[in-house]
């Protein structure tokens, strides 16, 4: 059937989405004469969980700093299956060169599309900062809940779809499901045991050092915010990645390409994710989002998924908005401050930033803590400043690639002059990134004792960490 309709009309089980980032994204449809057993990737982007993605925006408190990024999870969620994609057609001679049993071209491409397309299915309102202060309580992060959506609520469509956009599935091929919800977990798995060596070696294309996720993101909200970045040649870097006998491996020749992008992300981080007043604005997010969060779901999301399905930032906003009409003085309290956050009067203002370096630190060794610096900065205080209300903000800021990301999975360099594969090549690549960094800032209700909070801080960050650490 599928050879017919690729014959006799050339468009038909295909179409197309205009998209800004990528001028246009292709998708399977169903043909004219559809198959009743088969389902494809409309069926797919059109079902609940999916479409939920369009009422949760992609940069949660930074579009109350950059006008124009009220784009979603769903656009960055099909920029992302079209990046995939696109990793996949140039990956596959590689990867069959190197394993046998890899399945057919245009199956190994659809499962990266469609495992792209559902890597944030589980996000809940406001993203990671949901994940941080409400789904942790639960040992939970956004992946966790997306490996239950996939397996159980989007299963039934994903093994029925039979095709990719560059055409049909070997005979008998059928997506598997727990294979997208492994691939789509960053911690490393439990049992591999029963993972394929060719699906783990395409793990770095959906979390790695440069991804489809990654390098969509950064193109689109680069773009909708309107902030002047430096180039991201999605192209060059796609062409110089290979797979080889030891994995998920990037041609030396590609290095400059990884490097401008790495740089970046880092520009995005310092200048848009964590932005002065967008970490302000999560300060008082934080001040605020347990209480509220115990009114609008007070248990574990896995007890009722149905409900987690409409817990968007939209749901959220108008619950909250309409608390100030409420009897019961909590939610009054809330609606207040929530009215505060709508109508962007920032609650806490910036009184000290600067830059923490590693300083020799092993790579990943954690800076003391937030409240740990609250409370020397407290000791600090001349004596009637003692209770003045402050914060501690540190955001951490690492544009370096790890050698192996939280799987364990190592970038490998080809290096065509000695023809070897290894990681040696990437530990001098890190040579040419800026170090590990912390924004570290103080916020305070009003600008009153800025002088007083920037001796404190300043006398506290001269000690050294180990001196910090060890009062607690």
């Amino acid at each position: 059937m599928g050879q017919r309709h690729d014959t006799q009309a050339p468009y038909d089980g295909s179409a197309l989405i205009a998209d800004p980032i990528h001028k246009y994204v292709s998708f399977t449809v169903p043909y004219a004469r559809p198959d009743p057993h088969e389902r494809t990737e409309k069926d797919l982007i059109d079902s609940p969980w999916v479409q939920r993605l369009r009422y949760i925006y992609q940069l949660q408190s930074a579009r109350w700093v950059y006008p124009s990024a009220e784009h979603t999870r769903f656009v960055h969620s099909l920029g992302t299956m079209h990046v995939a994609g696109r990793f996949a057609r140039h990956l596959y001679p590689f990867l069959k060169k190197v394993v046998n049993d890899v399945p057919s071209a245009n199956y190994v491409e659809e499962l990266l599309r469609v495992t792209a397309l559902v890597h944030d299915i589980g996000h809940g309102p406001f993203c990671h900062f949901f994940d941080d202060n409400f789904l942790d309580a639960f040992h939970l992060t956004h992946e966790k809940l997306g490996q239950i959506i996939i397996r159980e609520h989007l299963g039934p469509i994903i093994r029925k779809i039979r095709r990719s956009p560059s055409g049909p599935f070997a005979t008998g091929e059928e997506l598997n499901p727990d294979q997208i919800a492994h691939l789509i977990l960053k911690e490393k798995s439990k049992d591999n045991s029963r993972i394929p060596k060719w699906l783990n070696m395409l793990q770095p294309v959906i979390s790695g050092s440069y991804t489809g996720d990654n390098l969509d993101y950064v193109l689109r909200d680069s773009y909708m915010c309107g902030v002047a970045v430096g180039p991201v040649d999605l192209t060059r870097l796609i062409h110089y990645t290979i797979v080889t006998e030891k994995g998920f491996t990037i041609h030396k020749t590609g290095l400059p390409a990884l490097q401008m992008f790495l740089n970046t992300r880092m520009y995005l981080y310092s200048n848009v994710y964590f932005h002065r007043t967008t970490r302000a604005i999560d300060i008082h997010l934080r001040d605020i989002f347990g209480d509220t969060m115990k009114l609008v779901l007070p248990h574990d999301p896995r007890k009722n998924m149905a409900e987690y399905l409409t817990l968007t930032d939209w749901s959220l906003l108008e619950e909250v908005r309409g608390w100030k009409r409420s009897r019961r003085r909590a939610r009054q309290r809330l609606a207040a401050e929530w009215g505060r956050i709508l109508d962007r009067d920032v609650k806490w203002k910036m009184a000290y930033s600067t830059a923490l370096k590693e300083k020799g630190q092993e790579r990943g060794m954690d800076f003391p803590s937030r409240e740990q610096f609250e409370q020397q900065i407290v000791k600090e205080l001349p004596a009637g400043l003692k209770k003045v209300p402050f914060r501690v903000d540190m955001a951490p800021l690492d544009p370096r690639p790890d050698p192996k990301d939280r799987r364990g999975n190592p970038l490998y360099v080809y290096d065509p002059g000695t023809k070897q594969v290894s990681t040696e090549p990437l530990e001098e690549f890190l040579d040419l990134l800026p170090t590990r960094l912390v924004q570290f800032r103080i916020y305070a209700l009003d600008h009153s004792n800025d002088a007083a909070l920037s001796r404190a801080a300043g006398t506290v960050l001269n000690k050294t960490p180990s001196s910090l650490e060890s009062n607690y």
